[in-house]
This record gives C-alpha cells, sequence and structure tokens, in this order.
C-alpha cells in the first residue's frame, strides 16, 4: 500500500530513534530491502535495568542499586556526606554496557536500615565493616573502587584489607591527604581536638538545609545542578536520629585523617591504578589533594574538571568518559 510523504517521514524519524537506543531496538525492516527483522538480545536488555535490592549484614540490612551484566567486571561505588547511592543515578546506566556497577547506601544514610545510636556504633570502622560485609555478601571477589568524600576512607580501608581485591581506584574528591583539606575544616577539626557539647553544636551548621544546597552548588557551572538530589538529601537528614548520627560521624573522620599516613603506605606498597577526577571547584576537598596521589602513585592519571564537590551533577558524561578510557586500560 502507498504510504504519504508524511506517514514515511514519520516512520522514518520514529526507526532511526529507537535504533539509537542500544539494546532496545525493535526488529525494524529497512523499507524496501527485503532485510531480515532485527533480533532483540533480551539479556542485553535485561543487562541495562537498574535493579534494587538489599542484603543483610548482621543487623544491618544494606540497601544497593545494581546494573549491566552479572558476568561484567565489578565497579563497586561509595558515595559521600550527606547523600546516598542516588547520586550514582546518572553515572551507572553510563558504565552499564562494560561493567557490573552496584552502589549501596552507607549505614546512617539513604535506604540502608541500621539500628539507632544506642546499640550501633556510627563510626568509619563500623561502616566499612558493614561494608566488606555487604562485598562477601554479593560474592565480589575483586572490583574497581568508585570511592567520593566519606566514601574514600570507607573503602580505602577496604583496600588495606584485602588489596587483593581491587583492581583500580577512582577517586572523585574523595581525599587520602592532609593537603586535600580547605579551611572549611576548622570547626570540625576543633571539635575533633576537643569534643564538647560546644563543638559538637558548631558542627551542627554543616547539617542544615541551606549547607545541603552549598555542597551541590558552590563551584558548579551556573544552571547546571538539579534540586532532586539536594532536595532528597535534605529529606533524609530530617529523619529520626539522623542529626546525632551524623555529628557522630563527623567526630569519628578523625581517625580518617589519622589514618592518612596508612592510606599512603597503600598506594606505595601495592600500587593500585588510580585514576583522580575532581572537581576543581570543591571548598572541602582542593586539587592539591588530587595532585598529591601522585607523590606515592607515580602513575596516577590526574584530571582537574570544571565542577564543585557533587561533579556528578553536572560532569557525569565527562567523568564516565574518563572512566571508560582508563578503565579499558587495566587488568580488572
Amino acid at each position: 500500500m502507498a504510504t504519504t510523504d508524511g506517514n514515511l517521514h514519520r516512520r522514518t524519524v520514529l526507526a532511526a530513534g529507537l535504533i539509537a537506543l542500544p539494546g532496545l531496538a525493535p526488529a525494524i525492516a529497512k523499507s524496501g530491502t527485503g532485510a531480515p527483522p532485527r533480533t532483540v538480545n533480551l539479556k542485553e536488555t535485561s543487562d541495562m535495568k537498574m535493579i534494587f535490592g538489599t542484603k543483610q549484614v548482621g543487623d544491618v540490612e544494606v540497601f544497593y542499586r545494581e546494573v549491566g551484566p552479572a558476568d561484567a567486571p565489578v565497579l563497586l561505588l561509595l558515595h559521600g556526606f550527606p547523600t546516598a547511592g542516588h547520586m550514582f543515578r546518572d553515572l551507572m546506566p553510563a558504565l552499564a554496557g562494560r561493567y557490573r556497577v552496584i552502589a549501596p547506601d552507607l549505614p546512617g544514610f539513604g535506604n540502608t536500615v541500621a539500628p539507632g545510636r544506642a546499640s550501633f556504633d556510627y563510626s568509619f570502622d563500623t561502616m566499612a565493616e558493614v561494608i566488606e560485609g555487604f562485598v562477601d555478601a554479593m560474592g565480589l571477589h575483586r572490583y574497581a573502587l568508585y570511592i567520593f568524600d566519606y566514601g574514600a576512607p570507607t573503602g580505602l580501608r577496604l583496600a588495606m584489607r584485602h588489596p587483593e581485591r581491587v583492581s583500580a581506584i577512582i577517586t572523585q574528591n574523595g581525599n587520602a591527604y592532609v593537603e586535600g583539606l580547605s579551611a572549611e575544616w576548622e570547626s570540625w577539626q576543633t571539635y575533633w581536638r576537643e569534643p564538647s557539647a560546644q563543638h559538637r553544636e558548631a558542627c551542627r551548621a554543616a547539617l542544615t538545609d541551606d549547607a545541603i544546597r552549598f555542597q551541590y552548588q558552590h563551584g558548579a557551572p551556573a544552571g547546571l545542578v538539579s534540586p532532586d538530589g539536594y532536595t532528597l538529601d535534605i529529606g533524609y537528614m530530617h529523619r529520626p536520629e539522623r542529626y546525632e548520627i551524623q555529628l557522630d560521624l563527623i567526630l569519628s573522620y578523625r581517625t580518617n585523617v589519622a589514618l592518612y599516613p596508612d592510606f599512603q603506605a597503600y598506594f606505595r606498597k601495592h600500587q593500585p591504578p588510580l585514576l583522580a577526577v575532581w572537581g576543581r571547584n570543591d571548598p572541602f576537598f582542593i586539587p592539591a589533594g588530587a595532585e598529591a596521589f601522585r607523590r606515592d602513585l607515580p602513575q596516577a592519571e590526574i584530571h582537574l574538571i570544571d565542577a564543585g564537590h557533587f561533579a556528578l551533577e553536572t560532569s557525569h558524561a565527562e567523568i564516565a568518559e574518563r572512566m571508560t578510557d582508563f578503565l579499558g586500560r587495566q587488568s580488572l
């Protein structure tokens, strides 16, 4: 049957658009060629779906999101403060074609369910123990680590305990050197030196709605930060006990700085391939922290990008491209 030019144009545009979606194109034959229809790869389609689940680790029910082929090299993404695994919502699909990408929520964050403060120690040592248990529960024997903010001291504890498991490290504003700490840390450092009620209260300013918005927006290109991420994090912060849990973790952060020499010794001894993709406008972890990795890892690849602390909010495509290039040259 003949078709009008308008109908033909619409069909051509529709077909081109569907074919452009990898793994999702329907069976479309080229008009008039007699070519057989394209068969949909159902496994490929299934691998591109984000799935959500939980793993029980002691008293903690760890929530996680995952995408990518089950038999692909594993990327373990560890988020920071005050967010959760949702910070990787744009990055994960961009990597899913080549990797199995897994992002758990840390205890005290997101949708992970942990006991109250009366019966659970909210510290970085405990967070690392829980994530180690999560890794074991997921059956992960080798993985590349993506570490950001709080995810850095958590992930580096895992790396020191099981260096044979870590195939590579991607640090996005995930610090391991005192040079990376800006002047914004002064009130926290005062609390570390003298953990009084007065100094604890002073740290509460970092937990306000305005402070969370500041973390997302400062140093980011104007108009590119969606309100979705910080609005969700603000909602998380208003749940019962969350302010006190976060103040406990602020005090515990001093243990991370104390471990910097140990993290650095791990780098020197095991020489993990490392990529630093760092938002250069981060007000908390400054570029000197990224450059410092080369002191212990001479082959480290350092890229400072035009972004703030939450660089994925505005630069996930660039970061995914850097990661794909870097990881493609490693033995994962």
